[in-house]
């Protein structure tokens, strides 16, 4: 595990750790006392509030059970569950790219979707080319030597057929910047932005655009992706982090919403996006 990968694991132990202190303080329980009606040696104790030991979901369930905190339950268990997955350095991934889409297939299992990005066309929206000049661009960045780019590329594609199945619904919004970056050559951002026109219009995808001059009530953050109700996920430079806790979601989906409230839509979108395509050709 390497130094920032462990400090943050470190890190979101410390905190579950504290958290299981505050309960037990605040129940006026010692840990001498859990331990005896848990049925646990006292030294377990100590080696959870200490964050040395992780708990499984059954210390959690036990510990807030004998405290009177059942309803921390369900965020401790998660935070705990995220601890040691949420954070994915690129680099532990990098070496191969259709490794890379592979680890993103368990996600979609989900009814509903939800993508915000300030920098490129979200994948469900991504032709083959664009898809391809992200990755090389991609393995440049991080100096991979990642040799399956065009596996890589087939399983994005194919990834997209849950847009099809008219029991999903995959919600959008990019920032206007994002048409007119001018990161890849002319030809894969034209037939990307003409793909946007095609795509936007299936039944289940809604295309929102946040106008470069929109007065907006919520600033430009970090592209994320809501899976669902019960994931988000993160693209740091570094990394990409899971994250699975409730309340954290909650402020995820809160933010998306007042996005969404700046985005416009339909043809007003596709207005911004004909002015993107006339200002290449």
């Amino acid at each position: 595990m390497s130094n920032s990968q462990s400090s943050s694991v470190q890190e979101a132990r410390r905190a579950i750790a504290a958290r299981l202190r505050e309960i037990l303080r605040d129940a006026g329980l010692t840990s001498r006392a859990l331990a005896r009606e848990a049925g646990w040696e006292e030294s377990k104790c100590s080696r959870l509030l200490s964050g040395r030991t992780p708990p499984s979901d059954e210390d959690i369930r036990a510990w807030c059970r004998i405290c009177g905190a059942e309803n921390e339950i369900p965020n401790l268990i998660a935070a705990s569950r995220n601890a040691e997955s949420a954070y994915l350095e690129w680099r532990r991934v990098s070496r191969s790219q259709k490794h890379m889409q592979d680890l993103a297939l368990k996600l979609f299992s989900e009814p509903q979707y939800r993508f915000y990005s300030s920098n490129l066309v979200p994948w469900p929206l991504q032709v083959p080319s664009y898809m391809r000049a992200i990755m090389l661009r991609f393995n440049d960045f991080h100096q991979s030597a990642a040799s399956d780019v065009e596996e890589a590329v087939q399983v994005r594609v194919a990834r997209r057929r849950f847009l099809k199945d008219g029991s999903r619904s995959c919600a959008l919004i990019i920032e206007e910047s994002v048409l007119r970056n001018r990161l890849f050559d002319d030809d894969t951002s034209l037939d990307q932005l003409r793909y946007l026109l095609v795509g936007m219009r299936q039944p289940n995808v809604s295309l929102g655009i946040i106008p470069s001059e929109a007065r907006r009530i919520q600033r430009l953050t970090e592209t994320f992706h809501i899976y669902g109700e019960n994931t988000v996920s993160i693209e740091l430079t570094s990394a990409i982090i899971t994250i699975t806790q409730p309340w954290e979601i909650a402020l995820y989906v809160r933010c998306f919403n007042r996005l969404a409230g700046s985005a416009v839509y339909g043809v007003a979108a596709e207005e911004i996006i004909h002015a993107a395509i006339e200002a290449l050709e």
